[in-house]
């Protein structure tokens, strides 16, 4: 079947590059990435992928010019295949370019057929969430193999203001070129994201392994297959992965949610202000930094000052090594001094649009 990865967009590309270093033959789609496979497959990719927000498992299509053929053809699907009597499932729909536009009678229409020939209970907290889109009159049915966003890992409880999600922060250290054998040093760690991932990705981690899926809940799951499927062992790296922050909160949280995640043993966090960062014993790395970009948590007057202060500071004592800097403002990005490459892709986060800034060894 087609497993289809959906992507924050604008990092559609990591998220392939990602794909295709696990072996998956992946190619790039409007909204995120696609491979065929079966259901060890679509296992894997919620268990391994990093960048993906969700693991989407297509079902089945078939024409639909009109509610009522919806309604016949979607009687007949065979959903007791894809899906067990006796869990709720729940029906988002979407329409495009088709005869049928109306989304909410297309999830009636869907919702009465599974209830009718599965006896399949509806429910708005569902644990299995069927996708369908009604595109050129193309009705395409997919299960959502995932549940809760892949982003949410299972070990972060505390985080600050306008935190990164995981399966961004993944994706920007894969374009930094970061692949688990260098250090790494957020120097505005926040709940210690940056660094928790990258942390991870060096023991080879899996950012699956403390959460449960929606796959658990389809028919055929082979709990003794899957249980196998997650047995990993961790390689604890040789070097260790840092964070600072001026707010001693976001320390705290940092080491909580580093300790949930199992790298508490080597990751570092200090509480310390821009100016009194200390470049790290050993090879250089990568600093990499998610600084506030005055449209996310207030005005951004200050902020060059800040920016400033950062450039300064990496120019001064963190040569040879490669920054990274995420921001939604150009202007920021070059308050810095820092000698970017041209930037990449705008990417969607939180209603912005934001770009990672990159440069070579300082």
């Amino acid at each position: 079947m087609e497993i289809f990865l959906v992507a924050t967009p604008g990092l559609e590309e990591p998220l392939a590059d990602e794909a295709r270093a696990l072996g998956l033959d992946a190619h790039v789609q409007p909204g995120g990435v696609s491979f065929t496979g079966g259901w060890a497959d679509v296992r894997r990719a919620n268990l391994e992928i990093r960048g993906a927000t969700r693991v989407l498992a297509r079902i089945g299509s078939f024409r639909a010019m009109h509610p009522a053929q919806l309604d016949k053809r979607a009687r007949r699907f065979p959903w007791g295949d894809w899906l067990r009597a006796d869990i709720p499932v729940r029906v988002e729909a979407s329409s495009r370019k088709s005869r049928i536009y109306h989304a909410g009678a297309i999830s009636q229409r869907i919702e009465a057929a599974i209830r009718d020939s599965l006896g399949a209970p509806v429910a708005d907290d569902a644990p299995v969430t069927l996708k369908v889109r009604i595109e050129d009159d193309l009705c395409t049915i997919s299960v959502d193999t995932s549940g809760e966003s892949l982003h949410k890992r299972g070990h972060k409880q505390a985080v600050g203001k306008a935190p990164m999600r995981e399966t961004m922060a993944a994706m920007f250290l894969r374009q930094c070129g970061f692949d688990g054998h260098e250090p790494v040093l957020d120097p505005m760690c926040g709940s210690g994201t940056f660094v928790i991932e990258a942390a991870e990705i060096a023991a080879g981690l899996h950012p699956g392994r403390m959460r449960g899926f929606a796959f658990e809940h389809l028919p055929g799951f082979d709990p003794e297959a899957w249980a196998d499927q997650r047995k990993h062992v961790a390689t604890p790296p040789a070097i260790t992965f840092h964070g600072s922050d001026r707010d001693a909160g976001a320390i705290r949280m940092s080491h909580e949610n580093a300790a949930r995640a199992g790298v508490g043993g080597w990751s570092d966090f200090q509480n310390r202000a821009i100016g009194d960062l200390i470049r790290p014993e050993g090879p250089p790395g990568l600093v990499i930094v998610n600084p506030p970009y005055g449209a996310r948590i207030g005005n951004k007057g200050p902020l060059f000052g800040l920016h400033a202060a950062l450039g300064a500071v990496l120019r001064e004592r963190f040569g040879g090594w490669r920054v990274g800097l995420v921001t939604s403002d150009g202007q920021l990005a070059r308050a810095t001094g820092l000698p970017f490459r041209e930037p990449g892709p705008y990417v969607a986060h939180g209603g912005l649009k934001i770009r990672l800034y990159r440069t070579g060894p300082l």
